[in-house]
């Protein structure tokens, strides 16, 4: 907990502080920072260098991916989050209340707040970024997903919004929480999409002073900000004078930042690097597992060979998973048997249908025709290889996961069935999933609540959002499944919802759409100079309201 009310900074020191992240951002050089002493202190600017892709858009309301998450937690700011014991409370709202048949909401809004161009928070704002939202033209994918049952909002008073639903949406305060649905000035929206990518206007207790492209992002304190709860972990704007926020893609070069002293906290750190920070005690480690889908490698069932239920069971018993997890992950990572994340009250985990077995593996390929083998020892069928093209983002998956999966290829090549990796950029791997060009794909999704699973597996979500993405990886299309989940994400018993989930994953789980490996690896090193790291968004980013340096 912080121990004193931070001073606030003149006009002055703040622009000397920009003008000292600008220096920051552009050099390799260690970063002065205090002394070493125990007592905290207010000031100064952390350096946070991300491994994950540089966002094209800074406006987490266009496309939607966790970097964009990662950054737009300092300066934005939603209706909805969750508190320390992961309970949904309101942040920006003050109250959200159904109506009987959960086709209305209305939506109160806390007084005071203020976006940092400073316009007032109001029902006209949270309306305007609704529609932005549900505006094609705005891309949207992770936002458009969540406010999609949203018919239309109409403004009662400048505190309250009523929302009319399509049909009922129990998961709509679990997408409040999230930060593609936060809350940002409707000026600023109306400069139009290039420039609010460049700087979204917020509530948040930091602001974006410049992007750098291919470099950094400069934040700067919000000196007006006002912390949306009661009790505060502390009142008034944030400690730190800023944020610098660097890019550095290259998982060896920003570990030795971080020892060098040039960077304070880095992201997707290598297992091993956290397991010696662990045992070190050089440095500190924030463990935060993202909520919503555990990380997986989907099956393509939308074409041959995934097209055949046997041949997915059959890579599935083939594959040695946990050993590599073992030998790659220091420790650092336990294997999942679920589709969502350990942290999601409602996973269902079964590891029975996830055991490795070289020999019904091989009675299922037979059965399904690939009896015979080429010269290299793969299966082949009518002339044809038992081949399978594996896309990898590099920007979303660590050389240690990558190293998983090679060894996953190693083991399929004993069953004679070739996996093919092809390592790509984000924005290749997007054109990958796009054309259809894959049978086999690990892509993270985040989301508040088992309604991911609806994202995921639901036949619906087959069909492009505007951004081009569809979540649906696996392209299952199977209406009982379809049901279950619709009526999940519906009902308001509570243990009615539990049931119909857990019926939902045992159909994705037995249909071998998917391997589970584990959860969403969110791991963070930092400096040991620094406090107040720790606290993190409902999709688990973390935030440096509290976060100071000691003297």
């Amino acid at each position: 907990m912080p121990l004193s009310r931070p001073s606030l900074p003149s006009a002055a020191l703040l622009a000397g502080t920009l003008s000292a992240m600008i220096l920051l951002a552009g050099c390799s050089s260690a970063v002065p920072v205090a002394g070493l002493d125990a007592e905290p202190m207010s000031g100064g600017t952390l350096v946070y260098a991300s491994g994950d892709a540089e966002p094209s858009c800074l406006d987490p309301h266009v496309g939607g991916n966790y970097p964009q998450a990662l950054l737009a937690g300092q300066f934005l700011e939603t209706l909805y989050t969750k508190d320390a014991e992961g309970k949904l409370v309101p942040w920006l709202a003050e109250s959200a209340d159904p109506s009987a048949d959960g086709l209305s909401w209305t939506l109160k809004l806390r007084d005071g707040i203020t976006f940092t161009d400073g316009t007032a928070l109001d029902a006209a704002a949270v309306k305007a970024n609704i529609e932005h939202l549900q505006d094609p033209e705005t891309t949207s994918s992770t936002g458009y997903l969540a406010v999609k049952k949203i018919k239309s909002a109409k403004v009662i008073a400048p505190d309250t919004l009523e929302l009319a639903m399509s049909a009922p949406d129990n998961a709509l305060l679990e997408s409040f929480s999230m930060p593609w649905v936060a809350i940002e000035s409707p000026a600023g929206i109306s400069r139009g999409k290039e420039e609010n990518c460049s700087a979204p206007i917020g509530t948040g207790p930091f602001k974006v002073g410049s992007w750098t492209r291919q470099d950094s992002v400069a934040l700067l304190r919000n000196d007006g900000y006002t912390r949306p709860v009661a009790d505060p972990g502390h009142t008034g704007p944030a400690y730190l004078d800023g944020i610098a926020w660097k890019f550095i893609p290259e998982t060896a070069t920003r570990q030795a930042a971080l020892q060098a002293g040039d960077v304070h906290i880095i992201d997707n750190p290598q297992p091993n690097a956290i397991a010696a920070a662990d045992k070190s005690g050089m440095l500190d480690h924030l463990d935060a597992p993202r909520p919503g889908a555990s990380n997986r490698i989907e099956l393509n069932s939308s074409k041959a060979p995934f097209d055949d239920a046997r041949v997915r069971e059959a890579f599935i018993r083939a594959v040695n998973v946990k050993g590599g997890i073992d030998s790659l992950f220091f420790g650092t990572a336990q294997r999942s048997f679920s589709a969502l994340s350990s942290i999601e009250p409602l996973g269902y985990s079964d590891a029975e249908e996830f055991v490795t077995d070289a020999q019904t593996a091989g009675r299922l390929l037979d059965e399904a025709g690939w009896v015979d083998r080429d010269a290299q020892g793969y299966r082949t069928k009518d002339g044809k290889r038992l081949s399978l093209t594996f896309p990898v983002s590099t920007n979303q998956s660590v050389p240690a996961e990558q190293s998983l999966f090679e060894q996953i290829q190693a083991t399929a090549k004993d069953a004679g069935i070739e996996i093919n990796l092809n390592l790509l950029d984000l924005s290749s791997w997007y054109g990958a999933l796009a054309a259809n060009d894959y049978n086999l794909v690990s892509a993270p999704y985040t989301k508040v609540g088992p309604g991911v699973l609806r994202i995921l597996f639901h036949s619906d979500s087959t069909i492009p959002a505007p951004s081009g993405y569809f979540a649906n990886l696996s392209q299952v299309k199977d209406k009982k499944l379809d049901a279950l989940l619709d009526e999940a994400g519906t009902t308001n018993d509570p243990a009615k919802r539990m049931e119909l989930y857990t019926k939902a994953q045992k159909l994705v789980l037995e249909g071998h759409y998917l391997l589970p490996l584990y959860d969403q690896q969110n791991h963070f090193l930092y400096s040991t100079k620094l406090v107040g790291v720790g606290a993190t968004t409902a999709v688990s980013s973390p935030t440096f309201f509290d976060t100071r340096f000691t003297k």
